[in-house]
């Protein structure tokens, strides 16, 4: 047997593994699948009949010790939301399965409860089964997974390979939100000694900035498909660059970007010097891509701002190459799909070396 080299690469698996290990196997064959598993997919449509479909999407779900129990559940029902509402629809029912570590106190476990309970049904998400359970091996943060759906008609759901060549790229608040918030929050001493007070209570207010629902579902009242927006995909791990890439890669079209124009706090800036980490290619969850119809992009713009959701036009789509390419004074240059987002190495070299 050959030797395995390194270490395997933490956070969601690679394009390479996803085609060459998850895509061949997929159980067996429906006709009534839409949209399947794909890379930079956020969810998979299954045609009901009668003009209706079902959209689905499953995450992990977190207790994170360091945000706490109430904290750690808007975070885990809101991760799951964002991904469900990039289709246009609002979340409708959900399954949710806890493999719970055996230090998690039934206290804890009931302020987790009650907090998921509460964010799930202001956004109208019925919780309609699941499975609960304390089982040795289990640790934080991850402590189980979720999948939530929703019914729509067909006609007005959305993919992110939906976009189409001209469309504009919106980008909802800037780079690196997710991993901001959660690094404010884990090593609140470190970050405020680095950060000053000023920047700090900005930094430390991130975490409700998570969330991309109301992104989503703002930016679509303008109108759907050829009214409006085409595409959504939300920022995760490898941050803005990966998504980027990933909505080319679903769309099958190239994307000219000005990084310039993404926007960077001052406090995620030093934060992220802080952690030694790139903000563009770090966890960003709480940043969401638009592709609209350019004759829709400053009404759709101009929502958003209404909402008091700041976005911009960073980049556009065409059909003259394949792939991400960034403006510079040289002209183009090629982005790579970021190998591994540095965000997990600087978490856990943060708690090694007992930062606070």
């Amino acid at each position: 047997m050959r030797a395995v080299r390194g270490s395997p690469r933490l956070g969601k698996a690679g394009q390479s593994t996803l085609e060459s290990v998850i895509y061949r196997s997929l159980g067996a064959s429906s006709s009534q699948l839409i949209v399947g598993p794909a890379f930079g997919a956020d969810n998979s449509i299954l045609r009901l009949g009668r003009g209706r479909v079902l959209v689905a999407t499953s995450d992990p779900l977190s207790y994170i010790p360091s945000l706490g129990p109430e904290a750690s559940a808007w975070l885990s029902v809101h991760l799951l939301a964002s991904d469900l509402t990039t289709s246009g629809f609002s979340p409708q029912f959900g399954l949710f399965d806890f493999n719970l570590p055996p230090t998690l106190s039934d206290a804890n476990f009931a302020k987790y409860w009650r907090s998921f309970h509460k964010e799930c049904k202001q956004l109208g998400l019925s919780i309609i089964g699941g499975h609960t359970g304390r089982y040795p091996g289990i640790d934080y943060t991850i402590v189980g997974g979720g999948v939530v759906m929703a019914t729509g008609p067909e006609d007005r759901y959305l993919t992110s390979g939906m976009a189409r060549a001209g469309d504009d790229i919106i980008l909802t608040k800037g780079a690196a939100i997710e991993a901001t918030a959660i690094l404010t929050r884990a090593f609140p001493k470190r970050a405020r000694r680095a950060l000053g007070n000023s920047l700090f209570e900005k930094a430390w207010n991130y975490l409700y900035k998570v969330s991309t629902v109301e992104d989503a579902l703002t930016a679509s009242t303008v109108g759907v498909r050829q009214h409006g927006v085409t595409a959504m995909h939300d920022a995760t791990e490898g941050g803005v660059i990966a998504a980027l890439i990933e909505l080319t890669t679903a769309s099958k079209l190239g994307l000219i970007v000005d990084l310039e124009l993404i926007q960077i706090s001052e406090e995620t800036r030093h934060l992220c010097k802080l952690f030694r980490i790139d903000p563009l290619v770090c966890l960003s969850e709480g940043s969401l891509l638009i592709a609209s119809r350019p004759t829709k992009t400053n009404k759709i713009l101009a929502k958003l701002s209404s909402g008091g959701i700041p976005s911009s036009i960073v980049g556009s789509l065409t059909r003259k190459f394949r792939g991400c390419k960034a403006t510079t004074s040289k002209g183009l240059r090629n982005l790579n799909y970021p190998s591994v987002d540095p965000y997990w190495k600087a978490y856990s070299k943060a708690v090694n070396s007992g930062w606070s």
